[in-house]
């Protein structure tokens, strides 16, 4: 039962209608992430069917395939790594299973454009691997075939690296809340363990793993940095093409439309399979699990697999980036370096609040006013986690470009002053693109704190002469403080790591740290990239830690 089911109908009566205000900035909040995407849709109607046309015939099936084929590849990936190595921590016992139960959670921490770059220096040919190759067994260049890691292949393999800690987690809470009465009757009828676990274990978890992979699949389809250094071309690298090499405008909301479509669909489901994990949980107040304790060649298995994602999502990549910093010209302590490191901490500090502040004011009007029209709300705020950042770029572009240049002319011609552009030309804007984008983020973690908030107290504050601003500030917050410090964070370490939008929105000559890196490797400079790499992925093991603690905590 959620915390909104649990109001009295007294309570509930009172509570009927929030404050102006707050209903005012609720619906703001939810028609600021509801901008874009109805920008994209309109821009791309408004367009002409001549782009489409054009598309159909030259990239657009090369898109969808491209996508497509990396949808699939990240999804059987994530999946297979994600419910096994769950499944091998929750449910067996075997030399190192407490480090691994926090260690497999490590690669969310990395970006995955960032995996791409250490990977590519030393997979590619002029890497140490092939390098050593051709030294030990005298090949020249062309007497020998290798994996090419510059591939389709080769950005499926990132992506899940970085992203089967979704499943993961997802797949562990459910093994974790399931009771072991099921699996040991299983196990009694002359079940295997590997049986029980596939007829019985694996079935209760469906929707939790099916949550996971959509998750999964939502953070591919906005992927840009792997796909574009890459060179593989999908959505996400056809609307940056469209926008700046190409000029076309139109054409990048048409494509922006149809990866919004596709996002939203995810969205969808990954909603549908969310409110159906509730009925995985069954006999829940059963029997504890029994751990199998692995011996010999099994438990050496057990470990080697878990070791692997472990070892090639975090420690090689640490390895090798350490080294390539080493070997690089790159100063942090540089004038240049810390312009980039002042640039990402202004505008993550600044749309961290920003996005918190927002998901607070609309998790409090859904409290305080339940009903339709809140929970719409905020189910419309919280669809920006589905819409990758080149969609939300340019649904936000569009719509300002016009105002500002609008404003410009209207005061050219009444008063011979031009503004230029005072919001597209701004850092605001990429603000705002940033709460769109990770609203739902700090929403998730702020509704997670309020049940700790039992509705008694709204009430007792309430009959105390509270109002309910003085009810948010004097008892939700000071006790929604650690969930949202969590969410600040998050949504810190989200903006710090995020690129397409930040690429195409950032004001001109404002980098950051994320775009720093992007550069030097799109021209080939690795060891300079790998330099602020590092550093965003010193920032992104901060969330990672606390995401550990509570996995440890769900135990």
């Amino acid at each position: 039962m959620t915390d909104h089911a649990a109001y009295t109908p007294a309570l509930k009566k009172r509570a009927r209608h929030a404050p102006l205000g707050l209903s005012a900035v609720a619906v703001l909040v939810a028609a600021i992430c509801l901008l874009p995407m109805m920008a994209v849709a309109i821009a791309a109607f408004s367009g002409g069917t001549g782009t489409v046309s054009q598309l159909l015939g030259s990239v657009l099936p090369r898109y969808v395939g491209n996508t497509a084929l990396l949808v699939v590849l990240v999804s059987i990936g994530t999946l297979c790594l994600g419910v096994g190595a769950a499944w091998l921590v929750t449910m067996t016992r075997f030399p190192g299973v407490r480090l691994f139960e926090i260690a497999l959670v490590l690669p969310l921490a990395f970006p995955s454009y960032v995996l791409a770059y250490a990977y590519t220096y030393i997979l590619d040919h002029p890497g140490i691997v092939q390098s050593t190759l051709r030294d030990v067994m005298g090949w020249g260049p062309r007497d020998y075939w290798f994996p090419e890691v510059r591939s389709l292949g080769g950005a499926a393999f990132m992506l899940v690296l970085v992203l089967y800690p979704y499943v993961y987690l997802l797949a562990r809470a459910s093994f974790l809340q399931q009771s072991g009465t099921t699996f040991l009757a299983a196990r009694a009828l002359g079940s295997s363990a590997w049986s029980a676990f596939f007829r019985v274990s694996l079935p209760l978890a469906r929707p939790a793993i099916a949550g996971g992979v959509l998750l999964a699949v939502m953070e591919t389809i906005a992927d840009f940095g792997t796909v574009a250094y890459f060179g593989v071309q999908t959505f996400a690298t056809g609307i940056y093409t469209s926008w700046f090499t190409l000029a076309d405008r139109g054409g990048a909301a048409q494509l922006a439309l149809c990866l919004l479509s596709f996002a939203l669909l995810l969205a969808m489901l990954e909603r549908i399979q969310r409110g159906r994990a509730k009925y995985s949980d069954a006999a829940r107040g059963g029997q504890e699990k029994t751990q199998l304790q692995l011996h010999g060649v099994q438990a050496f298995a057990a470990f080697a697999l878990c070791s692997i994602p472990v070892l090639l999502g975090c420690v090689l990549p640490v390895v090798v980036l350490f080294n390539m910093g080493l070997g690089s010209e790159q100063d942090l302590l540089s004038s240049r370096y810390l312009a980039f490191i002042q640039n990402s901490l202004t505008l993550a500090g600044i749309a961290a609040v920003v996005t918190v502040c927002a998901a607070v004011t609309v998790g409090f009007f859904q409290r305080m006013q339940p009903g339709r029209f809140s929970s719409a709300t905020a189910y419309i705020a919280r669809l920006g986690y589905a819409v990758p950042g080149g969609v939300v770029a340019v649904g936000l572009l569009v719509p300002f470009a016009a105002f500002d240049n609008a404003l410009d002319a209207w005061m050219r011609s009444t008063f011979d002053i031009s503004t230029g552009l005072l919001v597209t030309g701004s850092i605001w804007l990429l603000i705002i693109a940033y709460l769109v984008r990770f609203s739902a983020a700090a929403l998730g973690a702020y509704e997670g704190g309020q049940a700790l908030v039992h509705a008694n107290m709204d009430a007792a504050s309430r009959s105390l002469g509270q109002t309910p601003w003085g009810t948010l500030r004097r008892v939700h917050l000071p006790i929604l403080t650690p969930s949202l410090l969590t969410a600040l964070l998050i949504v810190f370490v989200d903006v710090m790591k995020e690129l397409p939008a930040t690429l195409i929105m950032r004001p001109f000559n404002y980098d950051t740290l994320a775009v720093q890196a992007y550069r030097l490797a799109s021209d080939e400079r690795l060891e300079g990239a790998a330099v602020p790499s590092l550093v965003i992925v010193a920032m992104g093991l901060l969330p990672v830690i606390l995401i550990c603690r509570q996995v440890g905590r769900g135990k």
